[in-house]
């Protein structure tokens, strides 16, 4: 998919400027004909029948896998409530939480973003609508899009009893409704740690919205997100302070 190092996104970068983004979204098709970019159709559900109580005390994190994060955390921070999107990995250790070596798919890693959010605004259950419906496709096994290796799995993360009861009930619900067209493949699992990506992986989509990736795959989730969800959606996106 998206596989760079510093050096290589240092001179992607120089060459988005000289480029038209037609003409470089077609070299990148090229150099990469053994995977197509393919964007993931929103889907609109039901909000969850079970959530959190309401709290009024600060705020509440929300860790969630659903493919390459540049595009989870891109639609996070245009969610009136969210305070913070940090893009990163959970599911493994903290020896093997870096992009290469997370890249390789054995280190039990998925891409995930870290969501703070204002509780009294946003509630947990409401995230994992949007996330269901908008983020990415529930249904895929370990991919998303042209993202193939268990780093790009659908995972929830809960950091509390009540976030796993919601997570729990809203999949089981959504289940049963037959919101989506195959069976939902997210798995819940322990939430041992959050390790934030590298630097130059945050506010990607932001950053860099004539990147083919982003355009063909993430662009589109932002645009949905404001349809589907319009008195959720926040135009001015919450990015993360980083010492870029």
């Amino acid at each position: 998919m998206k596989r760079f190092s510093v050096s290589s996104l240092t001179a992607a970068l120089s060459a988005w400027r000289r480029t038209s983004l037609r003409l470089l979204a077609g070299a990148v098709l090229l150099q990469t004909a053994a995977c197509s970019f393919a964007g993931e159709d929103a889907v609109s559900i039901a909000p969850p029948q079970k959530d959190e109580m309401v709290s009024t005390s600060g705020t509440e994190t929300a860790v969630l896998a659903g493919g390459c994060f540049w595009g989870v955390q891109g639609v996070f921070q245009h969610v009136q409530g969210v305070k913070k999107v940090v893009s990163g990995y959970a599911g493994g250790k903290a020896d093997t939480a870096q992009y290469e070596r997370v890249s390789e798919g054995d280190t039990g890693h998925a891409e995930s973003v870290e969501i703070t959010f204002d509780p009294s605004q946003v509630s947990y259950g409401t995230l994992l609508q949007i996330f269901f419906s908008v983020a990415h496709n529930p249904t895929e096994l370990n991919r998303q899009g042209p993202d193939h290796g268990t780093q790009y799995r659908s995972a929830i993360f809960p950091e509390s009893p009540e976030q796993q009861t919601v997570a729990q009930a809203y999949i089981a619900q959504l289940d049963a409704a037959k919101s989506f067209s195959a069976p939902i493949v997210t798995k819940i699992e322990q939430y041992n740690g959050f390790y934030p990506a590298e630097n130059y992986h945050q506010n990607f989509l932001t950053a860099h919205p004539t990147y083919p990736y982003i355009v063909v795959n993430d662009l589109p989730k932002v645009g949905q997100l404001k349809q589907l969800f319009a008195e959720r959606y926040s135009e001015q996106p919450v990015l993360l302070k980083t010492s870029m």
